[in-house]
């Protein structure tokens, strides 16, 4: 395949449009999450950090399934824009909190609760939104041309994120990430997409949830890899986000954590770039070998926090997550009708962040009761394990491509 053929979907109008919506939200959102873990270790302690980041999970879990009803029923664009305009204001009255010293850990669970809420009702529309902006041959390239931009910002974004936050304060950040989404909410306004096909006969809210639910269940590769992220996630959240950063401020610093993140995003460009031009044919199989791969930088924060080790290990890990990521896409957008496909990423989501907050809240107490070092290294090896405990099933591991097919898009 050709570079120019890589680029094609960015000639689509819809499609340039959300892209560069998506583009401005990643940039702030990145940078984000770096400022945000170390405000509250400003005002408590790793625990309170679990805290936070539970309170924005838990809202999610909550209302994802009534995210993707509603994605599947109204103008998915203007889902996006409206979760964004909530987002943009509950994230700008917490930078002011900050940026004023007025911030306590109970305000900032509030908003993050109100900022969950809005991302459940964004997070189904989001990634279900590509089939109805690009032909179905193009959507390995446009969700491989959204990673790229997601991971060419997330290079930057958590060093200069942590740069802000020994300089400034990690309250501007915060700011810029709220002035990102309203940005990101105008660039939605000139896309435009044909009516969703009009059902044969009104369902009730929840009808639409156990058709749904008939869907995901039925779907073997889907419901075994949601299963297995249920329990990766929760490892994710609680090793790298919530103990990653305490293990940080004592070892390699704010700095240093950010140059491990950035790695981790160099990785994912560049597997990005690879993707652009080669067919992934079992998008499931690599995916989660290479998911496997993140285990091993989870083990070495606990036992040996050392900067260039780790940003090695994260470089790689970050271009096996990246196969998974693309993969997932191409599972999901190539083998899920339309008028299902929002229901199937909030069972998808649902099922993925689950387990997200019991991590988050648990992990700065387990630390603190087996070590930091022991907690890391169980976490690590049972990572890597749940990936490939996965691939037993036949349906995950078998799991191909559909036939490429030509299908008009409203431009």
């Amino acid at each position: 395949m050709t570079w120019k053929a890589s680029f094609a979907p960015l000639r689509e109008r819809n499609f340039a449009w959300y892209y560069a919506s998506r583009f401005v939200d990643t940039l702030g959102t990145r940078m984000a999450g770096v400022a945000l873990a170390f405000a509250v270790l400003g005002i408590g302690d790793a625990t309170a950090v679990g805290q936070v980041l539970a309170a924005h999970m838990i809202p999610v879990v909550l209302f994802l399934l009534f995210g993707g009803v509603i994605a599947d029923r109204l103008p998915r664009a203007l889902i996006l824009q409206t979760s964004n305009l909530v987002a943009a204001l509950t994230q700008g009255v917490m930078a002011y909190l900050f940026i004023t010293d007025r911030a306590e850990l109970w305000m900032v669970i509030v908003l993050a609760a109100v900022n969950g809420t809005a991302d459940a009702m964004g997070i189904p529309a989001m990634d279900s939104l590509v089939p109805q902006l690009v032909r179905r041959d193009q959507l390995q390239q446009a969700n491989a041309l959204l990673s790229l931009s997601r991971g060419s910002l997330t290079i930057i974004g958590p060093s200069v994120s942590a740069l802000l936050v020994v300089t400034v304060g990690p309250g501007w950040a915060l700011a810029v990430n709220s002035l990102t989404w309203l940005i990101a909410a105008a660039l939605l306004t000139p896309v435009r997409i044909p009516p969703m096909r009009p059902r044969t006969e009104e369902s009730s809210t929840l009808q639409d949830l156990r058709e749904g639910w008939s869907f995901f269940i039925g779907t073997t590769w889907l419901w075994v890899v949601v299963l297995a992220f249920g329990f990766l996630n929760a490892i994710h959240a609680g090793a790298l986000f919530t103990l990653g950063p305490a293990v940080a401020k004592e070892t390699i610093g704010e700095q240093g954590w950010g140059l491990v993140l950035s790695a981790e995003s160099a990785g994912l460009l560049a597997m990005t770039l690879i993707l652009l031009r080669v067919r992934l044919r079992r998008p499931l199989l690599f995916g989660m070998v290479g998911c496997a791969l993140m285990g091993v930088p989870i083990v070495v924060l606990g036992v040996a926090p050392e900067l260039i080790l780790l940003m090695v290990l994260m470089f790689v890990a970050g271009a096996g997550i990246e196969v998974f990521s693309i993969g997932w896409s191409l599972a999901m957008q190539e083998n899920v009708d339309d008028d299902m496909l929002s229901r199937a990423y909030s069972y998808d989501a649902l099922g993925s962040f689950v387990a997200m907050p019991i991590g988050q809240l648990a992990y700065g107490p387990l630390g603190e009761a087996f070590g930091y070092r022991d907690v890391l290294l169980v976490s690590g090896i049972a990572y890597a394990a749940i990936c490939l405990l996965s691939l037993s099933s036949r349906a995950v591991r078998n799991l191909g491509r559909t036939p490429a097919q030509t299908v008009s898009v409203t431009t």
